[in-house]
C-alpha cells in the first residue's frame, strides 16, 4: 500500500487521540488538541474563501504564536505552500521574500503593521493582508478572528502529492539577497520521525518554543510535538523573567535554543528564584557550543544538555550529540566533551566529512573537511534558483559548508563555517576554538572571534568580548589567558572589549557583520 506522506497526518493523530488535552498554550489562551484542530480547518477553509488556490504563498510576519502554529497545518490543509518570515529581517529583505516567493496572501501581527504599510506599495503580488490581534485598519483588508469565525470547520481532504511543496524559509540573507529553501510533505514528515525517534519524545513533553518558528518550524518543533501528543507553549519574546516564568508555570520538560540564550539565562540574576525541576532536556544547536556552557546548564537547571546540529536547507536538525550508552563508562569530563560536540546523525540520515578532493576525513578528531549531507530531509531546492541548488547540491550530496571533524565515535566537531575559518601565514584556525576557550574564562560573558587583515599574516584573529555584569578585565589579562591554553598561533592578535554584540533572529550572534568593518575597501576573502 503506498500513503502519501503528509504532516497533516500527525495533526489528525493529535486531534483523534489526544482530543481533550491542553495541546497549545499561548499567554492566557489554551487550546486542546480538539479545539487547535478545528482552528486549523477553519483556516483552511478560510484561506479558499479569500481565494488561496493549490501552490498559492501564505506568508506570516508574526512572532511564536498560536495563529503561526495553526498555520503550519491550516494552511497547508488549503493547498497552499506557508512562507514564515523572519521579523529581524530589514524592510527591503521582508519585502523581497514577499516578491520573490510571489506571496498571495500576508498575515502578520499588530506591531508590525507600520512595516507592512511602509512596503505595502512595492509588493507585486499580494493583495490580501490579514491583521491579527487587533481590530481591522490599514493596512489590513481583513482581521484574523473575523476570518476564522463564520469559516466552516469540515475537514475537506484533498489528495496529496508527498513531493509537492508544503513550506517555504528563507535564508537571513548575510551572503546576498535571501535564499528561499522549499521543503516538500515528504521533507517534513521523515524530518519529524527522524527527530521523535532521536530525541525519544512523548506525550509526556511540554516543549517552550524559544527558536522562532519562522526558523525552519523552530526547528522542527510544529510538526514533532505534535505527532506525538505533546504540549506547546509559545513564547513570544526573549525575556529571561517571561521564560523562567513559563517553564515554571507549565512544567517544562524541555528547551531548544542558541548558546546565546541560555548564557543569558545562567547569567540572570534571579534565576535561583525559579522552579526549573521540571526540565529534562536542553538542546543547544544554531551555533558551536563550550563544553563550559553544557556543564554550567546541567548544573544549574538539573537537567541533561547536548548539541544538536542542521540548517535551514536541511528541515533541519542532523545530528545530535545524545550520548551512546555503550559510553556510559567513559569518565565524565569525557562525556561531557561529547556531549559538547556537533552530535552524530539521526537516523536517516548519511553524513560525511570530505576534503577537498570528495575523501573522507580521518576519524581522527583532527583533519578537517567539509560537512556533506545525503537524506530525505534535504531541501527540494532553493526556490526559483537552480544554479543556487545545483551549487549546493552537488553528486547527491548537500554541501553545507561547514567545517568539521570527526572522531572514531561518528561525533562530528564543527570548527567554523568555511568563510569563518581564519587562515594566518598558512595555517587554518578556528574561530570556535579560541571562542571556547574564552567562554571558559569566568569573567567572560559572550565573545565572537573574527579574522581581520594583517600585513604580515594576512589575516589574524580578534577577539570581541562581552564581560559578565560588574566584572573587569584587560584585553592584556584575556590575552594571557589565551596563550595558557591554545597553540601560540591559535591566540587573538587582539581583544576588544564592548557592550554588547549583534545578533539575529534566534539570537546567534552575527559575526559577519562584525567582520565587515575590518575588511570595507579591501579585496574580498577567498578561501
Amino acid at each position: 500500500m503506498f500513503v502519501p506522506l503528509t504532516p497533516l497526518e500527525f495533526r489528525d493523530r493529535a486531534e483523534a487521540l489526544f482530543a481533550k488535552k491542553i495541546g497549545v498554550i499561548d499567554g492566557d489562551k489554551q487550546f486542546t488538541y480538539a479545539q487547535f484542530g478545528q482552528r486549523t480547518h477553519k483556516l483552511a477553509n478560510a484561506l479558499r474563501g479569500l481565494g488561496c488556490e493549490k501552490g498559492d504563498r501564505i506568508s506570516f510576519l508574526t512572532y511564536n504564536t498560536h495563529q503561526l502554529l495553526e498555520a503550519y497545518f491550516g494552511v497547508v490543509e488549503a493547498g497552499g505552500i506557508l512562507n514564515p518570515i523572519n521579523i529581524r529581517l530589514t524592510p527591503q529583505d521582508i519585502a523581497f521574500i514577499l516578491n520573490h516567493s510571489g506571496s498571495k496572501m500576508l498575515f502578520f501581527h499588530k506591531d508590525f503593521a507600520p512595516l507592512v504599510q511602509g512596503i505595502k506599495g512595492s509588493l507585486d503580488s499580494c493583495k490580501t493582508y490579514v491583521v491579527m490581534e487587533a481590530p481591522r485598519a490599514e493596512p489590513a483588508t481583513h482581521e484574523y478572528e473575523q476570518v476564522l469565525g463564520p469559516a466552516s470547520a469540515e475537514y475537506h481532504r484533498r489528495e496529496i502529492d508527498e513531493n509537492e511543496i508544503a513550506e517555504l524559509f528563507y535564508t537571513s540573507g548575510t551572503t546576498g539577497q535571501p535564499k528561499g529553501a522549499a521543503i516538500t510533505h515528504r521533507t517534513l514528515y521523515l524530518h519529524a520521525m527522524n527527530t521523535a525517534i532521536a530525541m525519544h519524545t512523548s506525550d509526556t513533553d511540554v516543549i517552550l518554543h524559544i527558536v522562532p518558528l519562522f526558523h525552519v518550524n523552530g526547528w522542527g518543533t510544529p510538526q514533532m510535538l505534535t505527532m506525538v501528543g505533546g504540549t506547546h507553549v509559545m513564547l513570544r519574546k526573549i525575556d529571561p523573567a517571561m521564560l523562567l516564568g513559563l517553564v515554571q508555570q507549565h512544567k517544562v520538560t524541555r528547551m531548544f535554543g542558541v548558546p546565546t540564550i541560555f548564557n543569558a539565562l545562567l547569567n540572570f540574576p534571579d534565576l535561583g528564584k525559579y522552579d526549573l525541576s521540571s526540565v529534562e532536556n536542553v538542546m543547544l544547536g544554531g551555533a558551536p557550543s563550550a563544553p563550559a556552557l553544557v556543564k554550567a546548564i546541567q548544573e544549574r537547571f538539573g537537567c541533561r544538555c547536548i548539541v544538536g546540529y542542521g540548517l535551514t536547507e536541511t528541515t533541519p536538525v542532523l545530528t545530535l550529540a545524545w550520548p551512546k550508552a555503550h559510553l556510559a563508562a567513559e569518565p565524565v569530563e569525557k562525556q561531557l566533551e561529547r556531549q559538547s560536540k556537533t552530535g552524530y546523525p539521526l537516523p536517516g540520515i548519511s553524513l560525511r566529512v570530505v576534503d577537498s578532493d570528495g575523501r573522507d576525513v580521518r576519524p581522527d578528531g583532527q583533519q578537517i573537511g567539509e560537512i556533506v549531507v545525503h537524506s530525505n530531509v534535504v531541501m527540494d531546492g532553493y526556490y526559483k534558483d537552480p544554479e543556487g541548488t545545483r551549487n549546493a547540491i552537488r553528486d547527491g550530496w548537500f554541501h553545507t559548508g561547514d567545517m568539521a571533524v570527526q572522531d572514531e565515535e561518528g561525533y562530528v566537531l564543527i570548527m567554523d563555517r568555511s568563510k569563518d575559518i581564519i587562515i594566518s601565514g598558512g595555517e587554518n584556525i578556528s574561530s570556535v576554538e579560541i571562542e571556547n576557550c574564552l567562554y571558559a574564562h569566568p569573567k567572560v560573558f559572550e565573545c565572537a572571534v573574527v579574522a581581520v587583515p594583517d600585513d604580515k599574516w594576512g589575516e589574524v584573529p580578534k577577539a570581541l568580548v562581552v564581560l559578565k555584569p560588574g566584572q573587569t578585565a584587560t584585553p592584556d589579562e584575556l590575552i594571557d589567558y589565551c596563550k595558557a591554553n591554545l597553540a601560540g598561533f591559535k591566540v587573538p592578535k587582539s581583544i576588544e572589549l564592548r557592550d554588547s554584540l549583534p545578533k539575529g533572529g534566534t539570537g546567534k550572534i552575527l559575526k559577519a557583520n562584525l567582520r565587515e568593518p575590518y575588511w570595507e575597501g579591501m579585496a574580498k576573502r577567498v578561501h
